[in-house]
């Protein structure tokens, strides 16, 4: 087995060339910066990445956006993190016929194209959920559900709460293959994460998140009560309505 190159070696290379900052977003180009260096061989397969702290000093971000990022680099294959070690670049791996990148989410189009299959996928998986949920399913979606109503009054966007509440309902559905995909795309599902519609919402922040909340106890409701169709039609209204806002809050 090769021996595992070091920090030292991937320094010793040619850094990629300084960029100005997009308005995409710092993580979607701190996740292309070091794709780049992976695709142009400043980073080799087995290469350790550079600390939090390094990355951070070179990208001038917070160790959330550092994070954040690594996650998106372990989410499409890329990297993998060694508890107690690091991180690693993965050797490439073939490439499958479906992926969702980052990039994929640079105007509201985009969005409103992913809440278009997200409504075909989640409102069955809402049905399917509501037949075969338990209760730690059910436990789990409630936790999910104040940890939401909580983050409304401490003024958050509520993102990592709102994605939790769809992810548990994908895993009460007893099939695998929602969770792993709701796991592929993350929290980038939730536009909130890539348009602020909460702050521009014609009615506040607080009215707006508020909606929301309701549309997912509504979910959950229909969920508990073992109702398979008031639960496909919940989450169908409850993302199409989020269509909608997206679409309204912009201008023009």
């Amino acid at each position: 087995m090769p021996p595992v190159k070091t920090l030292g070696d991937v320094a010793a290379r040619p850094p990629t060339p300084s960029r100005p900052r997009r308005q995409r977003g710092l993580v979607p180009e701190i996740v292309d910066a070091l794709a780049t260096d992976m695709r142009e061989g400043r980073l080799q397969p087995g290469d350790k990445l550079p600390s939090e702290s390094e990355l951070m000093n070179r990208f001038e971000v917070s160790r959330t956006v550092v994070r954040e990022s690594i996650s998106r680099l372990q989410a499409s294959g890329l990297v993998e993190t060694r508890h107690g070690v690091g991180t690693f670049v993965m050797a490439p791996q073939e490439q499958s016929n479906f992926s969702i990148a980052p990039e994929d989410f640079a105007t509201v189009a985009d969005v409103v194209s992913l809440l278009e299959l997200r409504i075909s996928l989640e409102s069955e998986a809402a049905s399917l959920a509501a037949q075969r949920r338990d209760a730690s399913n059910l436990q789990n979606m409630a936790a999910a559900l104040a940890a939401f109503e909580a983050s409304i009054e401490e003024s958050s966007d509520a993102v990592p709460s709102d994605f939790q509440f769809h992810m548990e309902v994908a895993r009460a559905t007893g099939n695998r293959h929602f969770a792993d995909l709701m796991t592929y795309l993350g929290t980038m599902i939730i536009p909130r994460t890539r348009i602020n519609t909460a702050s521009s919402a014609p009615e506040g922040r607080l009215a707006y998140l508020q909606r929301v909340h309701s549309e997912h106890q509504s979910i959950y409701q229909a969920i508990n009560a073992r109702d398979a169709e008031a639960a496909r039609k919940a989450m169908r209204i409850h993302l199409s309505n989020s269509r909608e806002r997206l679409r309204r809050s912009q201008p023009g």
